[in-house]
């Protein structure tokens, strides 16, 4: 435009003398030379632009590969995490397994059973870590599942050589509502091979009792009736019902003190007492703290024996 500006100039102005034709020939040179420059200023921010449209474009897409790359190191924490979980109840169920196999050979066909849990307070740290680490991935993952809490099993029994299959299932960090207050002990009716000729709904009183292990015998009793409407009392389908029994069986609190009298040597003693013969309430200490290694048909006629003084009381 500068330049078609000073054509116009030369065609309407006197150029009279060499210095006016010399001084507007240098002029003209200038403005090419600027003109050239404007040009190629032009096309170097043309090529700039291009250039930055580029790297915005890599840019982009790096980004999108830090966020993946930042999504699958998430997703492979979670999945070790999982299986760090799943490890960890294998080995609480290879645990149970050589509990089970080691008292495979004292197995109870009368209706009770006397499980001795050893490394209680193991088992409760344990439990401990287990549920901190749910409870992160809870928190995480917002899944329910992830508070899973883990159990211990029994060995089986039965209460007589062709009747019910059961065991107990412990929560030593407690269950449900009674998580981290309270050990959780259940009642499990299990498949037997039996099941088709016995009776169901399982009926039968159950109690619980946690032994003291000196010489005051205060022992922690408890019991309940099944609810012949749910489905744990039922003929089992699968290989166990579901667990039930009393969620808040006793403070962790009182199992946590030094020298309780219910946790000796880091073992612990609870018995089940499949009560076939509805024993009176008040009998029901008495008849737990028989000893153990006198035989059961010798423990049942105590028991018979202390009912009826009981009865001969009332009458007179």
């Amino acid at each position: 435009m500068l330049k078609s500006q000073l054509n116009n100039l030369q065609n309407t102005s006197d150029l009279h003398t060499n210095d006016d034709a010399s001084s507007y020939a240098s002029l003209l040179e200038t403005v090419n030379i600027i003109e050239r420059a404007v040009l190629s200023l032009g096309s170097d921010t043309q090529a700039l632009n291009n250039e930055t449209t580029e790297d915005m474009g890599k840019v982009h897409e790096l980004l999108e590969r830090a966020v993946q790359l930042k999504t699958g190191v998430e997703e492979e924490n979670t999945s070790i995490s999982a299986t760090q979980q799943n490890l960890e109840f294998s080995r609480e169920d290879l645990r149970s397994l050589e509990q089970v196999i080691n008292d495979n050979g004292r197995v109870s066909y009368d209706g009770t059973y006397v499980w001795k849990i050893t490394n209680v307070q193991e088992k409760i740290s344990q439990f401990v870590f287990v549920f901190h680490v749910y409870m992160s991935l809870y928190l995480y993952l917002g899944d329910a599942q992830s508070e899973r809490q883990i159990s211990i099993y029994s060995p089986p029994f039965y209460s007589s050589s062709t009747g019910y299959k059961m065991c107990m299932r412990l929560y030593l960090n407690g269950d449900g509502n009674a998580r981290q207050t309270h050990m959780s002990l259940f009642f499990v009716l299990m498949r037997g091979p039996n099941d088709a000729i016995l009776k169901f709904p399982f009926n039968y009183k159950v109690t619980f009792c946690l032994y003291d292990q000196t010489s005051q015998q205060r022992h922690i009793i408890d019991s309940f009736r099944p609810d012949t409407r749910s489905s744990s009392f039922q003929r089992p389908r699968t290989e166990m019902n579901i667990a039930s029994g009393i969620p808040k069986f006793f403070p962790l609190n009182r199992i946590e003190q030094q020298d309780n009298p219910y946790v000796r040597d880091d073992t612990m003693f609870i018995k089940v007492l499949i009560d076939f013969d509805n024993i009176p309430k008040t009998l029901l200490p008495y008849a737990l703290s028989l000893n153990v290694g006198l035989p059961n048909g010798f423990q049942q006629e105590l028991i018979r024996l202390a009912r009826e003084r009981c009865t001969e009381k009332i009458t007179k």
